[in-house]
């Protein structure tokens, strides 16, 4: 939505925001259901169960498909190739390996030299990422990419928890359905075409959250979906309170990495399983957690692989209009090898996914760390937390809390900081919210050295961890 439009949406009163979204809906609904849907996400539940060696052959048949269309009508790899042939380099295309690796730089500089030169941008679907660290990427996808994308979402999240397509829902995320300077409720719309509820994870301040709640209540929500942070501020409150009535299916996590202490805390509020989910806008790559709390790849989206420093560089499978070839996410991850879980289903598994690589801080001795938003773990009254690298030796911890901490927060943090970290200067700094990020994301993390010395720093700690 351009600027203006925003300005004039914003001026509508409540149930005309709603009433457009409703609309919005609609025309979603079409792009992304047909027909087919149904058999789609049959077929996506019926491959859960092939082997790993069908799994192996179903995605280098897919590869070579991509790979070659992408090496003969995709302007920038074909024009990449042919570069390389004058330059007497006879690599074959047809092998993965022999491909560059894609920075997100160079997609997000010239997107539409990705499109294959067969395909018609007027009839595509456009989205974007949300430019949380620079301009966005922008990204087309045709109406039988999306729809194939939703039959194996749903399949993979709703329909293996048993929760019918009827459901009512929740969208817990960063659309600006409501001015962010709005103080009084609704901070939602009900979009009746999609039977969700999307509330704004800008105004998820502790005497407004009882809004929310009772939103909750009075829409007969089914179960939820959305930012890792934001459900959880959302079950500290309903704890908090003491109220038993928000009783859920699941609650599918998105967008963030999700720690233990957030998956206890919404699991125990909202009386729930929680469910991890990872995906992202360019649609390389996606996994959904199981019954069983695995991890499971979707492996009809993308081919994974770990670059030495963690980060997955992946291979779109599902979208051969825009192939993107190792490209780098931006992510840090490990495989799991096992293929062995206890749901039965042989989907190849993630052990974990950790979140942006721009959310590694370094030590002042050189080492990389990551997963340091667990510092705050068990401190009572602590809502929120943000760890913020200013340099090489220091550290600025943000925190918002409410009633009950205790009085001695600051050293608790400081102490488990530098035993992660060295001896490095700590500021804890309360603050009333934690900033949101320009998508209404939650950074736990957030290394602000200079890009140049982070690329030094990260090439350095990778030749000594090989």
């Amino acid at each position: 939505m351009t600027p203006r439009l925003l300005k004039l949406y914003h001026r509508l009163p409540p149930r005309m925001r709603s009433a457009a979204a409703t609309l919005r809906g609609w025309y979603l609904n079409r792009w992304r259901y047909s027909g087919e849907s149904a058999a789609l996400m049959d077929e996506a539940l019926e491959r859960d169960r092939w082997t790993a060696a069908q799994w192996e052959r179903w995605q280098q048949e897919r590869l070579a498909y991509v790979l070659h269309r992408a090496a003969t009508r995709v302007p920038y790899y074909r024009d990449l190739w042919a570069a390389r042939r004058r330059a007497g380099d006879t690599a074959s295309w047809e092998l993965l390996e022999n491909w560059p690796e894609l920075p997100k730089d160079t997609l997000r500089a010239n997107p539409k030299a990705f499109l294959a030169d067969d395909c018609d941008i007027r009839k595509m679907m456009h989205g974007q990422t949300s430019g949380t660290t620079g301009t966005p990427i922008h990204i087309w996808q045709s109406r039988d990419t999306l729809a194939r994308l939703y039959a194996i979402a749903d399949a993979r999240t709703r329909v293996w928890d048993g929760i019918p397509a009827s459901a009512r829902w929740v969208r817990l995320g960063g659309q600006l359905v409501t001015p962010v300077r709005q103080r009084k409720p609704p901070f939602w719309v009900w979009n009746v075409a999609m039977r969700q509820l999307y509330m704004s994870s800008y105004h998820l301040a502790p005497d407004l959250i009882p809004h929310y709640l009772d939103a909750l209540r009075k829409y007969r929500i089914v179960f939820l979906a959305g930012y890792s942070s934001a459900l959880h501020a959302l079950a500290q409150q309903v704890l908090r309170l003491g109220r038993r009535d928000l009783v859920m299916r699941a609650a599918y996590t998105n967008a963030e990495p999700l720690d233990q202490e957030q998956r206890q805390t919404i699991a125990a509020a909202f009386q729930c399983p929680v469910r991890e989910t990872y995906g992202m806008v360019e649609t390389v790559a996606a996994a959904s957690e199981c019954p069983s709390g695995r991890l499971h790849e979707w492996p009809e989206i993308g081919h994974i692989e770990v670059a030495e420093d963690g980060e997955l560089i992946c291979t779109g499978l599902l979208n051969p209009d825009m192939p993107l070839i190792r490209y780098r996410v931006g992510d840090r991850g490990r495989l799991d090898t096992s293929r062995s879980c206890e749901c039965g289903r042989a989907l190849p598994l993630l052990a974990y996914v950790e979140g942006r690589t721009d959310d590694l801080l370094f030590t002042p001795d050189g080492r990389a760390i990551g997963r340091l938003s667990q510092v705050g773990k068990g401190i009572t009254g602590l809502r929120e937390s943000q760890i913020v690298q200013e340099a090489r030796d220091a550290v600025r911890v943000r925190v918002a809390l409410a009633p009950g901490f205790p009085a001695n927060y600051a050293a608790m943090l400081t102490e488990r900081v530098r035993e992660r970290m060295g001896n490095v200067r700590v500021v804890v700094e309360r603050v009333a919210e934690i900033p949101r990020t320009s998508n209404g994301k939650l950074r736990a993390v957030v290394c602000n050295l200079p890009a140049d010395e982070r690329k030094a720093l990260l090439r350095e700690w990778s030749a000594i961890s090989r």
